[in-house]
């Protein structure tokens, strides 16, 4: 290819890629009344699922990180999350052979300042996770999708908290 060809070519990439709409801007948008940083403690778990509150505490301070909004104990506001369930059945395609659960969760968020409620959403997600005959794989199946699901619903709920919706 010709060098010139390249540059050119590059060039209008770049010029139509600026002028396309796009932009990149954190995850959510603002928080609502001017926070600039939540706190995220530790999420209360009303399950039987062990160490749910934990896989779902992580992935909502994640989203906080992408959206640059993580405090720490000097903010003045912080979101509470409680794990409210999590359960799976299993789904069976023919009479004795198990193909994939149904993992379902449901957590509520609370955006608070000073006890006062700001916001608060109720966030709910299912995910199908193979199944099969070691009963090891199946387990890995169903942790990598409860990972999932939490990574799905946080994001969501940071969104609805900061949206109001």
């Amino acid at each position: 290819m010709h060098p010139g060809l390249f540059a050119r070519s590059w060039l209008t990439l770049v010029l139509l890629g600026s002028a396309c709409g796009y932009r990149f801007t954190a995850p959510g948008g603002p928080l609502p009344d001017g926070l600039k940083a939540v706190q995220a403690p530790m999420f209360a778990n009303r399950t039987a699922e062990p160490a749910a509150e934990t896989l779902f505490t992580q992935a909502f301070r994640e989203q906080l990180v992408r959206a640059g909004t993580l405090g720490d104990d000097a903010s003045d506001a912080r979101v509470e999350g409680t794990v409210l369930a999590v359960s799976s059945m299993p789904l069976v395609a023919s009479p004795g052979k198990l193909t994939s659960y149904r993992l379902v969760a449901i957590a509520e968020l609370k955006l608070l300042r000073n006890g006062s409620q700001l916001a608060a959403a109720v966030v709910q997600a299912e995910e199908d996770v193979p199944a099969g005959a070691d009963p090891l794989l199946t387990d890995a199946n169903r942790q990598a999708g409860l990972h999932r699901l939490a990574q799905t619903m946080m994001r969501e709920g940071y969104e609805r908290l900061c949206s109001g919706w």
